[in-house]
């Protein structure tokens, strides 16, 4: 018997999927697929973010979607080999819609598909200005009407949100609105960013003074322009403000800085919202078609409540209000928490001189950075990836491709490997009290991110100081009240504190919604983030995908994005997309759109 290669198994496959597809042969096509199988879909098919699980599931998403969708021309991606490895076969390939070209990634074992990923990567008609469709810029010839780049411009931040309206407002400067923002740009949608600090990255410039980036730079660039390649590995926050500034100039973003937005109501009988801000001491009403709250994966800081808030007569922060340690040299500090920010708080504040106790009130992930860069991102993200031929997009779409209902799967062999690696530093926290875990399922750091968006440390140092005693431990109990100069514990312990920085995270991103637009509208959109694992701070149902994440919510023309800088960078090109879909005037008929569960 011949054999046959991966590639000849994976044209096969994108030939009857194309067939059936042509035919409108449903149930030809589900047998296509193992009856544990998976596809994922970002938005060509759905016009959505949706994970279709097992035959039934995709039976019913094709007999709503594939005569309106019309696919095609499925053919495999040439510059990117097909393989082959423990049964399993892979490969890209390439596709179109009736509107859209696509690009996917598919999984075969025994010669049906198992995973599928197909998204979509522009509109037909609305392409980006790139390659051989790059703008001019100048423009040659004579003409005594003729106006500079820089008078365009001027007009332009001049006009829009005044004589002319924006299609589209994105509220919150940060990475996540940039980014959009520069998607937006180059699809030519009218956007205005609205960021209550002055400059673009003041979000992180007013951050506490050691922040950085826990993520190392492969995995952080933002669309269009990568970092250099001498660009640190990790990078301080003030390079990051700077670098947001920059990106903003040069992508040439409608970018409101010192502007608060005050409330937004939508008009079904128009489909406009009306949003009213507050710019430069003047109100300003906007009447975008598309709203976009891009406040980071997090809502708002949450705050716990204590007996004796009220009397305590030191200082009380959470982490986002705190300034960093200068002030507090030979004074006692309370970090109450123990994931990122509080880790990095307290190693600032005992380099600064102060006497500080974390209290940990959970059990929390920790995972030392050396590891995660080598053993959790060194295949996708990391200078060996890039050297090795790994583009930033093949990255994505790699870590897009596997399903979130078994990704956990292919995380815990990770974790297990980083455990064996590093017993000894575990070994060494537990023993100094610290409470440890590995998520639920043992599946670390990643799931726990996509899970619950907290319960995790990456350490760059922070845990040498829990382990040797520099950084007070008090774990397993939590408060009771607070004196008039103490924390006191449930146990009886007292902490004596000059300040308490409650390192306590964020609520849910629709409590922003619920600020400026309603109560009723942020319970009728949900909960924001979230898979629906049923595992610690994220309750069923199942989801598959991100909770009103990066696409449709319950609201019509309300949006949510936020993420680390790897979720900025990504999905903005899938929400950009359905921005601008809708702008266009084409149709796009929303295929499972989520129930709200989890008003908060």
């Amino acid at each position: 018997m011949l054999d046959i290669s991966p590639a000849t198994k994976i044209d096969t496959a994108l030939a009857k999927l194309e067939k059936v597809f042509a035919s409108g042969d449903i149930d030809a096509a589900v047998n296509l697929f193992q009856a544990d199988c998976y596809w994922r879909d970002l938005v060509t098919f759905t016009w959505n973010l949706k994970t279709l699980e097992g035959h039934e599931q995709i039976r019913d998403m094709l007999t709503s979607q594939l005569a309106a969708i019309k696919p095609s021309n499925f053919v495999q991606d040439s510059k990117e080999a097909a393989s082959e490895a423990g049964g399993v076969t892979e490969g890209w390939f390439e596709f179109e819609t009736d509107v859209a070209r696509g690009y996917g990634h598919i999984r075969l074992k025994e010669g049906l598909i198992w995973t599928l990923l197909t998204t979509m990567t522009e509109l037909k008609g609305h392409e980006e200005p790139k390659g051989f469709r790059r703008p001019m810029g100048a423009e040659h010839g004579h003409d005594r009407n003729r106006r500079t780049w820089k008078e365009k411009q001027e007009t332009e931040a001049a006009e829009l949100g005044y004589t002319i309206q924006p299609y589209v407002v994105i509220v919150g400067g940060g990475q996540g609105g940039i980014a959009l923002g520069a998607r937006l740009r180059q699809l030519g949608v009218p956007t205005i960013i609205i960021e209550k600090n002055q400059r673009p990255g003041d979000s992180w410039r007013k951050r506490y003074k050691s922040l950085c980036l826990h993520d190392p730079v492969w995995y952080d660039h933002l669309p269009y322009i990568p970092f250099p390649e001498n660009w640190p590995v990790f990078t301080p926050k003030d390079k990051v403000g700077d670098w947001l500034e920059m990106y903003t100039r040069v992508m040439e973003l409608n970018y409101w800085g010192s502007t608060t937005a005050k409330s937004a109501q939508y008009d079904e009988a128009t489909g406009e919202w009306t949003v009213v801000v507050e710019r430069d001491g003047k109100e300003v009403v906007l009447k975008p078609k598309q709203l976009v709250l891009a406040t980071g994966m997090s809502g708002k800081a949450n705050v716990p409540k204590f007996e004796g808030q009220d009397i305590f007569k030191g200082e009380q922060q959470h982490s986002s209000q705190h300034p960093g340690p200068d002030a507090y040299a030979g004074r006692q500090v309370v970090v109450i928490g123990s994931n990122n920010s509080a880790h990095d708080i307290c190693a600032a504040l005992w380099e600064a001189g102060a006497d500080v106790t974390m209290l940990q009130r959970s059990s929390t992930h920790i995972v030392k950075s050396d590891s995660l860069m080598e053993i959790g991102l060194g295949d996708l993200y990391s200078e060996r990836a890039v050297q090795s031929g790994m583009t930033t997009r093949k990255a994505d779409l790699i870590f897009a491709s596997l399903p979130y209902r078994i990704m956990h799967e292919f995380q815990i062999p990770i974790y297990n490997k980083i455990r064996e690696q590093d017993a000894d530093f575990y070994q060494a926290l537990e023993k100094a009290g610290f409470m440890l875990d590995f998520g639920d399922d043992d599946s670390g750091l990643f799931m726990k991110y996509l899970r619950r968006g907290s319960g995790y440390y990456i350490d760059v140092g922070a845990c040498d100081l829990v382990i040797d005693g520099s950084i007070k431990l008090k774990s397993g109990v939590d408060v009771s009240h607070l004196t008039e100069n103490a924390v006191v514990l449930k146990d009886g312990t007292e902490l004596p504190a000059d300040l308490i920085v409650y390192a306590t995270g964020y609520g849910s991103m629709n409590g922003w919604a619920a600020d400026l637009i309603s109560r009723e509208v942020a319970d009728k959109v949900g909960k924001c983030w979230g898979l629906g694992s049923n595992t610690t701070k994220d309750p069923g149902p199942w989801e598959g995908e991100q909770r009103n994440m990066w696409k449709p919510t319950r609201q019509e023309a309300l949006w949510f994005h936020g993420g680390n800088l790897h979720q900025s960078r990504h999905y903005s090109q899938y929400l950009s997309l359905q921005l601008k879909a809708r702008q266009a005037g084409i149709d796009t008929p929303v295929y499972g759109l989520i129930e709200p569960h989890h008003l908060s």
